[in-house]
């Protein structure tokens, strides 16, 4: 499940946080709910602790919860994600860039500091397993299109209208782990999703000004106990608020 370069992390050896200086934690209250919160941190050195940016966000995850996904962590036994089961990937993952309606001399994406997408016709996230290009985001119009089935980036909704995409499954790549991983607009308050982690307009535009490359931005996606119950191992921080000295709600 984890990558190679995941694979001999320990408690006694760094972990994929050491060298992050931001990072989005969502928790939910259990592995098959499909809704949780969102909180950021960061740190202006590794060895500094992380400090919380804002409030807390509530977001909608997967119809089905939550399954263990392929990232930064170490493998894990318990249910593991795969295409199709309405699960968002529980683990620590990148986030890697930035997409959206807005075209590319727009304003959003000239302040992006992660790579920009704009989510012109021909953008398309593969999600066939049998395709060569499983699992990625491709201009149709300079690539032979050797898949059954793909998502449309630019949609008639605002649910793209901004995101980020989350590296999930990405080292190497596994047919049939789960694909096109995203974080961005919510349905509907209460709505859930296939497998990506949603939010209000206002809330996924705020993150992805705030997101920045230079910063390596991770994403900790976990149920509450097993946030609680790797904590200490994997140096993450205290679920509290800005300004709050309590532990927020999972």
């Amino acid at each position: 499940m984890a990558s190679p370069s995941s694979a001999h992390f320990t408690q006694n050896s760094p972990g994929p946080l050491a060298a992050s200086y931001q990072l989005l934690v969502v928790t939910a209250p259990a592995w098959k709910s499909g809704a949780g919160q969102l909180l950021r941190f960061e740190r202006a050195l590794c060895d500094d602790a992380w400090k919380a940016v804002g409030a807390a966000l509530p977001v909608s995850l997967g119809r089905n919860g939550m399954a263990w996904g392929r990232g930064l962590h170490p493998s894990m036994s318990g249910v593991e994600k795969i295409e199709g089961d309405g699960c968002a990937p529980a683990g620590i993952f990148a986030v890697t860039a930035l997409f959206g309606a807005a075209p590319a001399d727009s304003s959003l994406a000239r302040a992006a500091k992660l790579p920009y997408l704009p989510a012109m016709p021909n953008l398309k996230a593969i999600d066939d397993p049998a395709s060569a290009y499983y699992n990625r985001i491709v201009d149709q119009s300079a690539i032979r299109p050797d898949w059954a089935s793909c998502e449309d980036m630019l949609r008639d909704d605002e649910r793209y209208a901004v995101g980020a995409v989350v590296a999930h499954n990405a080292g190497p790549v596994v047919p049939g782990a789960g694909s096109c991983i995203f974080l961005h607009v919510r349905a509907g308050e209460g709505v859930p999703t296939a497998g990506c982690t949603a939010m209000a307009l206002a809330d996924m535009m705020a993150l992805a000004a705030w997101l920045d490359g230079a910063a390596k931005p991770l994403l900790v996606q976990l149920p509450q106990a097993e946030y609680d119950a790797r904590r200490a191992a994997w140096g993450l921080p205290a679920l509290t608020t800005c300004g709050d000295s309590s532990r927020s709600a999972g």
